[in-house]
């Protein structure tokens, strides 16, 4: 597994052993940032269920500002600042560990910050992308024009619209299936 662009691109990053964690391609990654743009200049961004962090820590190559990594497994939390370090990247980034399946706790540090770029990558076949979305459009952890992107079963259907998110394009690579979704932030006042 290797850093596809950016400041490191093609640095090596640590792999988990076992298959308790299911990193995201090299493939999938490059069809991400694709979609997504090569350059995240100044972008804040959180990695949700971040596994071994290869998102976050794409998206900080390619020049995103910071990137909180969240995930429940404390092998997971090991590998991401493994990997951070192996990237130079832990000054600019936050680890912490947090159960994510029944959405985030009211006063998770997450929920002090906005962002401008969200990965979702749950454990597939557990409908964890619609708990998450509702959580990030009833908070306001996303700027107006955020992307969140979200990683799926190529078989699992997902909302065309949540709240504020509207879906933008969607691919599917293999069994996978890549959505992303736009954040357009809403005045009290509209209708």
């Amino acid at each position: 597994m290797r850093i596809t662009g950016g400041e490191v691109r093609g640095r090596r990053l640590e792999s988990p052993k076992g298959m308790a964690i299911r990193p995201t391609s090299d493939r999938v990654r490059e069809t991400i940032f694709n979609i997504i743009g090569q350059d995240l200049s100044g972008l804040n961004v959180l990695d949700l269920f971040a596994g071994t962090g290869s998102l976050g820590i794409e998206a900080l190559s390619r020049g995103a500002l910071h990137a909180l990594f969240v995930d429940n497994s404390q092998e997971s939390i090991n590998l991401i600042r493994k990997n951070l370090t192996l990237c130079g990247y832990q000054d600019s980034s936050s680890v912490s560990k947090g159960d994510l399946r029944y959405g985030i706790p009211r006063n998770h540090l997450l929920l002090k910050e906005v962002f401008d770029l969200v990965f979702l990558d749950p454990p597939y076949g557990k409908n964890l992308i619609p708990v998450l979305l509702k959580v990030l459009t009833n908070t306001h952890v996303l700027s107006s024009g955020s992307r969140v992107i979200a990683e799926s079963w190529k078989t699992d259907s997902l909302p065309v619209s949540f709240g504020n998110l509207e879906m933008l394009d969607t691919r599917s690579h293999g069994d996978t299936t890549i959505t992303v979704f736009a954040c357009e932030v809403r005045q009290d006042n509209e209708s």
